[in-house]
């Protein structure tokens, strides 16, 4: 048969040969392609997959996940409804867990076996290869990171460190906040805060002086707030975060790439490129002042990641490493402080008596002789029953990072086949009704009630997502919980908040192609502490 093929080729005119012999690789390409599907469904038949949408031939529901933008919101639309649904897309699975007990058990009983991560176009460029904790897969790269990062860089010891850094970017939030009052003061209303900005520069603030030693990149902006320097790096960030949910179509049909239908590979590089425009330049810097011997004081976490060694005196960490762990670092840090502060004072804006009852125990615990600190949240319960309450109902992002099967498992029954994608479902664990109460309500006291004395961030049964569990969770939450109190309990202590003029409600509603406020907060602030503000 081959025979016939080629001289039935040979034998016809030039132009038609070379047509035919395109023909006959792309015939063989596609039976190739067609005789290891066979052998692939073969391989699966008669397992008990998690339930999920029909899928198509060869493609699974890549075809109708494109159909719809933004694809997460498909993702999400397939989900609703059941504790764990299994979307196949081409030969990838994408297993999507909704229940709580689900969770624990993929990230607590089976974490070890899904503990790798998957290979992606936004995760290859956000971690410059996969060289950081967050993004590597398991192996040897990922076991360096995650000891440097637990025992160096966000140790408790080492955030203890770093604890008047922090403090001092509280207060310029704060001072930040009181020069807008006093720039709306002839208005009587108050000054008109764009909530959104405020709070994305105070976490950009908090990491960028931790990380660099410094809040700005430039001569910052008005009022002492955030330069276009400090606007384009948050912003940068924020668009590379959103890459990561995004179900770029090459993440599963790999061959794809080189086309980049939907542009995910040039805004990946545009975000990263903007990144290391200002991180490259410091770290490069400072890695020659400290091979020079100019520089042999630890001021900051760069410091501490560039002068780390071995027992021979060579660098632990590469200037690569460094780069793509201080990206990281900045992603990390930037999202659910801000999100979560947005979204609460636009709730506590439509329930004045829960902002009433906050704002008293605020006065009743630290008073009105000084500012609250870090310090203080162990006795404000409220406060952090607010807090828990917004990011319960909206997470910065509708999964958590991905999760990679490293061999076949059962779980709860389903056959969950090697190299699926594991997502839990932030918006919708938080959300459950048969987890929560009136779940869409916004309602703090939940959170107190049931005996609970204690109230944190952490979620440890993954009712809903803050930190995760297993060995891939957050490796900051005592970094990320306290710039989150420490935002919130600023920003309701030291200001009185109430709506624009004119403006007699607040829309509550989702972006459309994100889990953010669909408009930017904003908000008339006016002092009340002005004797403690005068001064700072």
């Amino acid at each position: 048969m081959f025979f016939s093929l080629t001289s039935s080729i040979w034998l016809q005119p030039r132009g038609t040969a070379t047509t035919g012999l395109l023909g006959a690789a792309a015939a063989v390409a596609v039976a190739l392609l067609l005789a290891d599907y066979l052998l692939w469904i073969l391989r699966q038949r008669g397992k008990r997959l998690p339930p999920g949408p029909t899928p198509w031939p060869l493609v699974g529901s890549l075809i109708p996940l494109l159909r719809h933008r933004p694809h997460f919101r498909w993702v999400i639309a397939a989900a609703e409804g059941r504790d764990i649904t299994c979307i196949r897309l081409a030969r990838a699975y994408v297993v999507v867990v909704n229940s709580p007990e689900l969770a624990c058990e993929f990230l607590k009983k089976h974490d070890a076996n899904f503990a790798s991560r998957p290979l992606t176009v936004a995760t290859e460029h956000s971690s410059r290869n996969f060289l950081t904790v967050a993004f590597s897969p398991l192996g040897p790269q990922w076991k360096k990171m995650r000891r440097v990062i637990a025992s160096e860089v966000l140790s408790s010891a080492r955030l203890r460190w770093l604890a008047s850094a922090r403090a001092e970017e509280a207060d310029h939030l704060t001072r930040y906040l009181r020069n807008l009052c006093a720039a709306g003061a002839g208005a009587g209303a108050g000054g008109l805060v764009d909530i959104r900005l405020a709070t994305r520069y105070y976490s950009g603030n908090v990491i960028r002086r931790m990380i660099f030693g410094a809040r700005h990149f430039g001569a910052g902006g008005p009022h002492q707030g955030p330069g276009e320097e400090e606007v384009e790096h948050v912003e940068a960030a924020f668009s590379m975060l959103s890459m990561i949910y995004t179900f770029c179509p090459s993440d599963f049909v790999p061959w794809l790439r080189c086309l980049d239908l939907e542009g995910h590979e040039r805004m990946s590089e545009q975000a990263t490129s903007t990144i290391y425009k200002y991180h490259d330049p410091i770290i490069d810097e400072r890695i020659e002042k400290w091979r020079s011997g100019e520089k042999k004081e630890v001021e900051d976490l760069l410091d501490v990641m560039i002068s780390l060694a071995d027992d021979s005196g060579e660098p632990i960490l590469s200037s690569e490493e460094i780069k793509a762990q201080c990206g990281e670092l900045i992603y990390d840090a930037v999202d659910n402080p801000s999100n979560t502060a947005e979204w609460l004072l636009a709730h506590l804006l439509t329930q004045p008596d829960v902002m009433r009852k906050a704002v008293e125990e605020l006065d009743r615990v630290v008073g009105k002789k000084r500012l609250v600190v870090e310090s203080d949240f162990a006795r404000l319960p409220y406060v952090k029953a607010c807090t828990r309450e917004a990011l319960r109902l909206h997470p910065v992002a509708p999964f958590n990072l991905p999760h990679v099967a490293l061999d076949d498992a059962v779980v709860s029954n389903y056959f969950i086949p090697k190299g699926s994608m594991v997502l839990l479902g932030r918006a919708a664990l938080g959300r459950n009704p048969k987890v929560w109460d009136d779940p869409t309500r916004f309602q703090p006291s939940r959170h107190l009630m049931d005996g609970h004395k204690v109230v944190e961030l952490a979620e440890p049964s993954l009712r809903m997502i803050s930190f995760t569990a297993g060995r891939r969770q957050c490796m900051g939450p005592l970094l990320g919980t306290m710039m989150t109190y420490m935002l919130i309990g600023r920003v309701l202590q030291a200001f009185e908040w109430s709506l624009p003029a004119g403006e007699t409600s607040i829309d509550l509603s989702e972006e459309r192609m994100s889990l953010y406020k669909a408009k930017p907060l904003m908000a008339c602030a006016k002092i009340r502490l002005p004797d403690l503000l005068e001064n700072l």
